[in-house]
């Protein structure tokens, strides 16, 4: 079973929007941090925003005022609202889950491909 999983991605228009969705299924330590990265062609991998159990949130340059993260923690959920796409946006989304006890779990990414 896997622990992490992203669903959303798809394919957008310049200047569109996206919403990708994080859960963390299984049984788990309280998570701690809940975040997304970005693996662009080539591997070169790109953190863009994480969220803190108490609900404090940090973007990368790349995307702040763009991409809102939100996170239920009941649910083991967050999710990543993407607005004003840009092309170089383009990669495979990662859910990343940090517990408590210092554990980490990666999803199997999600593709999103915006088109100029």
């Amino acid at each position: 079973q896997v622990p992490v999983v992203e669903s959303g991605g798809g394919l957008v228009q310049a200047g569109g929007s996206m919403r990708l969705s994080c859960a963390a299924s299984g049984t788990f330590s309280s998570i701690d941090l809940m975040g997304w990265f970005r693996q662009f062609p080539g591997n070169q991998r790109e953190w863009v925003a994480d969220i803190s159990r108490s609900g404090r949130v940090e973007y990368s340059d790349a995307v702040k005022g763009r991409f809102s993260l939100s996170r239920d923690s009941a649910k083991n959920t967050a999710d990543l609202q993407m607005n004003s796409l840009k092309p170089e946006d383009t990669a495979v989304y990662h859910c990343n889950v940090d517990t408590s006890i210092g554990s980490s779990f990666w999803g199997q990414g999600t593709q999103v491909t915006v088109s100029s």
